[in-house]
């Protein structure tokens, strides 16, 4: 694609690199067959294609963004199906971000999209709030009829029937091996995750130690930053970023770390871009090194002996969460550590596309993501497993919202399978407590 950037323009790094992406682009259309919302909605603007051109044209005429165009870029889920298909190697992921940014530095939105944005900034990434804010929709679940906005109605949706209790598992702290010590690790316990679902680092700590891994929880890291760096609040994001950045980096230069290990994979793929968020900041060196070694959990698992299981006699539909398999490029490890460890593995058709959750996509976009989870949901349900087993709490959450059927983690799976405790979804899923059998 040509492009038209003046020296003065180029000098800004972010247009910089958005001219890189769009020369890169020959105009194909690959990526429109498998763009979620380009299937929803058959707008050639709501493919990646026609994002791109919008893309270019505000970029290029240092535009003010105008609503057709917030309407576009808002509707991508940021699910890099497109990134995959692509013959030209475009990386849409910073493309699509550089333009977020610039829109929310340039474009005034409605009041009632400033106050939800807003208040999905200061709640989601902090764990206590988010859990106060879970109980309140919990309560508030019966009005949900007076709602005037579906945004709303989806905020109150989100709230899980059984809120766990905090686990001190995910304060700051050491986990020592079982046995000899192989790896030294630190644990990404996230910000979401920990009000959400406090079983997958629970699972995740058991797993580890006994496989040899000391696992540290460090002092100071948090939130990733990808919830905030999804709606072009850099100045947010990047000050949680910097927190991790930080606390990891310690923990490199004194015991040490082979690997920083993430269960959440919309969170490793933001982890995993740390080089290029800070690119031309002073903590280049050390985002760089972050990133260097930050590995989804199922892809640091694929380094350990992870013992041969016996036939489990269940079948597990797995879900290909978009941040994993499109986004850190990893789609086989989760399917072969479930069929190492003796469980049958299914996959949905057309298992590429994106559920609908998309960090928040699902709360500022309620209408396209029902429809995506929908068809998520009849095609894990078409394949008759006894559970689901995703990689990303935002997946499970949505999945799991639309079907009667347990949903868990990979690695909760993983724990079961090598001596851990039965997953306590699989109790939890609508459905009776021997309705998915004990393990032979």
């Amino acid at each position: 694609m040509q492009t038209t950037f003046t020296e003065d323009q180029l000098k800004d790094p972010g247009t910089r690199r958005a001219n890189e992406i769009l020369r890169n682009c020959v105009h194909c259309g690959f990526c429109t067959a498998t763009c979620p919302t380009y299937q929803v909605l058959g707008d050639e603007l709501d493919s990646p294609r026609g994002r791109i051109y919008l893309i270019k044209d505000m970029l290029e005429n240092e535009r003010v963004p105008d609503e057709k165009t917030v309407k576009h870029i808002d509707r991508c889920l940021s699910c890099l199906a497109c990134m995959t298909t692509c013959p030209s190697g475009v990386h849409y992921m910073h493309l699509v971000d550089h333009a977020r940014e610039y829109i929310e530095n340039r474009y005034t939105r409605p009041f009632s999209d400033r106050a939800l944005r807003w208040v999905l900034a200061r709640i989601l990434p902090y764990p206590m709030r988010f859990r106060w804010a879970l109980i309140g929709a919990k309560l508030g679940r019966p009005f949900r009829f007076l709602m005037p906005d579906a945004r709303l109605k989806a905020m109150l949706d989100m709230a899980p029937k059984h809120i766990p209790p905090v686990s001190r598992n995910d304060e700051p702290q050491s986990f020592a091996p079982k046995g000899q010590a192989i790896n030294r690790v630190a644990l990404m316990t996230g910000c979401a995750q920990k009000a959400l679902n406090t079983d997958i680092n629970d699972a995740t700590i058991r797993l580890l130690t006994r496989l040899g891994c000391e696992v540290v929880v460090a002092e100071g890291a948090g939130c990733c930053g990808a919830l905030t760096h999804h709606m072009g609040k850099t100045r947010e994001s990047h000050a949680t970023a910097a927190a991790n950045i930080r606390a990891w980096t310690r923990e490199m230069d004194g015991k040490g770390l082979d690997a920083i290990v993430i269960n959440t994979s919309g969170c490793g793929t933001t982890v995993k871009d740390y080089g290029h968020m800070f690119r031309d900041d002073p903590l280049a060196e050390d985002a760089a090194r972050v990133s260097g070694i930050a590995m989804d959990v199922s892809e640091f698992l694929m380094q350990l002996d992870l013992p041969l299981g016996d036939d489990k006699g269940l079948t597990v539909a797995y879900h290909a969460a978009c941040s994993l398999q499109h986004g850190q490029q990893i789609k086989t490890y989760p399917k072969d550590l479930l069929k190492r460890a003796g469980f049958t593995v299914v996959e949905p058709a057309d298992s590429h596309l994106c559920c609908g959750s998309a960090g928040t996509y699902n709360l500022m976009q309620p209408e396209i993501s029902a429809k995506l989870k929908q068809r998520k949901v009849r095609t894990l349900e078409a394949k008759n497993p006894d559970l689901i087993a995703a990689g990303n709490i935002g997946c499970m959450m949505q999945i799991g919202s639309g079907t009667r059927l347990p949903i868990v983690h990979t690695v909760e799976l993983l724990d079961w399978a090598t001596g851990g405790p039965r997953p306590p979804a699989l109790d939890r899923a609508g459905q009776s407590a021997d309705s998915v059998p004990i393990l032979r």
